[in-house]
């Protein structure tokens, strides 16, 4: 019997046909499109005739078919929906992959193809996108240690494949502690949260099988129950266990693990040639280098602690008032923050959150890029991998575009954060083929469901993401869509935030859960005036974190990172009542791939150029002026990885921006 995963798939707009796939599936479809796979790469290396772009380039694109669908459903599913078999497989699957890929990448035949195109681009009369996917291929095998040789080559391998499991291994064991902690609650202890907190609460009790509600490490209860409840007590039990996530000790203590990761790093770097991993890194991104990151940071950094130090002393004094002496710790600054916002905005979150319903800010979200850029989304009839995901046909002129798929709520089988990823990429070659997008959230339960603020201005985040990866309209799947670099690859995300914001959206889609009403001009208003509140904790909780992982990976490995990690802070003169947004233990971002090591400061470069993107809007016609929209997909959304970041944003706004206009965005200094 065909395997699922391998079939033709007849399902609407050929997505993944879930319901016929189980877990006993993946391990023997994987290996049967890995050998495919390999006997692919066998034929373009071993072919006899002269390369050309066409029998070694294209080829490469064209090769891995089968692997590709084995990975879009296997990995989707091990992040959104684990459970112990899952987590096993993926424990099977990271040294075969990553042996797999270095197989391909050390592969001296092919490399050898690829060089010679190299050598002769300039007489092959390529197009515009096929001279940037052959730089991309050959700059790709040479980072990969394709030049390498002998036991540097051996060596490279070894690393890879460490490297590989290791990650793997640094998720599962957060996953794990952010599973099985939960702190019981009882009546009593939920007096003074607003309902939607309790609510969450009682939900996640029932998730957890406990005996009522609790508290969960899950971003989207944990931070509102840090917010509101008045129990000190229970605030500090609470914060000392989301942070202490990866330290825990026993077998899902991931200290040891980021510390070998670093040092693998480093020498990974070295064999390559380069004096630190983050020159390796940063090479191939807008920054380049080390010091331009921290020159970034570091002009952000000073006037947000400076801001943090005030709010610290105003939000001490309050602690004060309310009869605890000693200093404000890291468990109280959101709860006495939120207070202060209710005192000096007379923004109440429990009031303001039946506005924010989670089915009118997708709404919202659709409607944006129906204005901007003129898609359009009907609801899907299609089995997926939970019931609670939703799907939708994008199309443009009853055209189909996409398909979107939404996963918006948390529970235990999910990791933490919100993603974006392409199941299928956008493409052309080697034939035409329409992206099927997915974001993931975790998002508290309800009925109906009802976000925060933070929460909403995250559904409009990854909703960039997936737009970048929809209205991607290159020929070669390899630069399509999000294959850009790091430090851009958030500005489409970082730039849709800005159209939460924007009256008219609020005004039509913030209504009320219960009376429908839309929001009140005044609470509208408290709204956009309260966006930068609490600005000098968001950007000192981020930076810090960016600035720890620029220090693990410039210079030598570390070999105790958690002691690295306290000598960067002490030297910064963290404040006491800020944590990292990231600490080491818990910094998936940086330690369960390379995606952001060393490039954790990418979301403060995009968002240096999205503050300055939607000013080219407000600049022209306004939020939804048709002019700066299409110049933004055409320059930006649409072209994928075609051109060099920098080229991008160049032919969209004509110029480069400077970090004033981030730090006027964060109020960090005067508009």
């Amino acid at each position: 019997m065909t395997n699922p995963i391998l079939s033709n798939w007849t399902t609407p707009f050929e997505i993944a046909p879930f319901a016929d796939i189980s877990d006993d599936d993946f391990s023997p479809a994987l290996d049967k499109a890995m050998k495919a796979h390999n006997a692919q790469i066998d034929a373009i290396a071993a072919n006899p005739e002269m390369p050309t772009f066409a029998n070694t380039v294209e080829a490469l694109e064209a090769a891995g078919e089968q692997l590709d669908k084995v990975l879009s459903v296997f990995f989707t599913v091990a992040g959104a929906d684990s459970n112990p078999k899952r987590e096993e497989l993926q424990r099977e699957f990271s040294p075969k992959l990553s042996a797999h890929f270095s197989g391909i990448s050390s592969n001296k035949a092919l490399f050898k193809r690829v060089a010679d195109l190299w050598t002769r681009r300039d007489d092959l009369n390529l197009s515009e996108e096929q001279a940037r996917v052959l730089m991309l291929t050959h700059r790709g095998f040479v980072r990969a240690g394709a030049a390498l040789e002998g036991d540097a080559d051996a060596r490279m391998q070894e690393i890879k494949s460490r490297l590989a499991s290791s990650g793997t291994s640094f998720t599962q064991n957060l996953l794990a502690d952010e599973r099985d902690w939960f702190m019981d609650l009882t009546e009593e202890d939920m007096q003074g949260l607003p309902d939607f907190v309790v609510d969450a609460a009682r939900a996640a009790g029932q998730e957890k099988d406990a005996k009522g509600p609790v508290v969960t490490l899950s971003r989207s209860l944990i931070v509102p129950f840090l917010q509101f409840s008045p129990r000190r007590d229970l605030r500090e039990k609470a914060y000392r266990a989301w942070a202490a996530r990866g330290a825990n000790g026993g077998e899902t203590d991931n200290r040891d693990i980021a510390a070998e990761i670093l040092v693998l790093r480093k020498e990974r770097a070295n064999l390559l040639g380069y004096d630190t991993f983050a020159n390796y890194k940063l090479e191939t991104e807008m920054a380049r280098t080390p010091d331009r990151v921290r020159d970034l940071l570091m002009q952000v950094w000073e006037p947000a602690k400076s801001r943090a130090n005030v709010d610290a002393e105003i939000l001490t004094q309050m602690m004060q008032d309310d009869g605890f002496n000693g200093p404000l710790e890291t468990w109280d600054w959101r709860y006495y923050a939120e207070k202060r916002r209710k005192a000096e905005h007379d923004l109440d979150e429990a009031a303001l959150k039946p506005y924010l319903q989670l089915d009118r800010m997708i709404e919202a979200s659709f409607a944006c890029a129906n204005r901007l850029f003129g898609l359009e989304f009907k609801r899907l009839d299609v089995a997926l991998y939970h019931p609670d995901c939703r799907a939708w046909d994008v199309t443009r002129d009853g055209k189909h575009i996409a398909v979107f798929i939404g996963d918006y709520f948390a529970r235990g089988s999910k990791r933490s954060g919100a993603w974006c990823s392409a199941m299928r990429a956008q493409a052309k070659f080697p034939k035409v083929q329409a992206p099927v997008v997915i974001n993931v959230c975790n998002f508290a339960k309800g009925d109906p469901a009802l976000l925060s603020y933070d929460d909403a201005r995250t559904l409009f985040h990854e909703f960039g993401h997936a737009l970048h990866q929809m209205l991607s309209d290159v020929t070669y799947e390899s630069i399509s869509g999000t294959s850009v670099a790091r430090d851009f690859v958030e500005l489409p995300s970082q730039l849709y935030e800005h159209w939460l914001e924007v009256p008219e959206v609020l005004a039509e889609f913030a209504t009320h859960a219960e009376t429908g009403e839309p929001m009140p001009q005044e609470m509208l208003q408290k709204v956009l005036n309260a966006a930068n509140f609490d600005q000098g904790f968001q950007t000192v909780e981020y930076v810090a974190s960016a600035l720890v992982d620029l220090a693990f990976h410039d210079g030598d490995a570390p070999t105790d990172p958690m002691a690295k990690q306290g000598e960067v802070l002490a030297e910064l003169g963290m404040p006491r009542a800020i944590g990292m947004r990231h600490a080491t233990p818990h910094f998936a971002h940086v330690f369960a791939g390379d995606g952001y090591s060393s490039g954790y400061y990418s979301y403060m470069w995009s968002e240096v150029m999205d503050a300055d993107a939607f000013a080219a809007f407000e600049e022209a016609g306004g939020a939804f002026d048709p002019e700066r929209a299409k110049a933004l997909e055409d320059n930006i959304l649409s072209t994928g990885g075609s051109r060099e970041a920098e080229d991008l944003y160049l032919a969209f706004r004509g110029r480069l921006p400077g970090v004033d206009a981030l730090l006027k965005g964060r109020g960090l200094i005067a508009a």
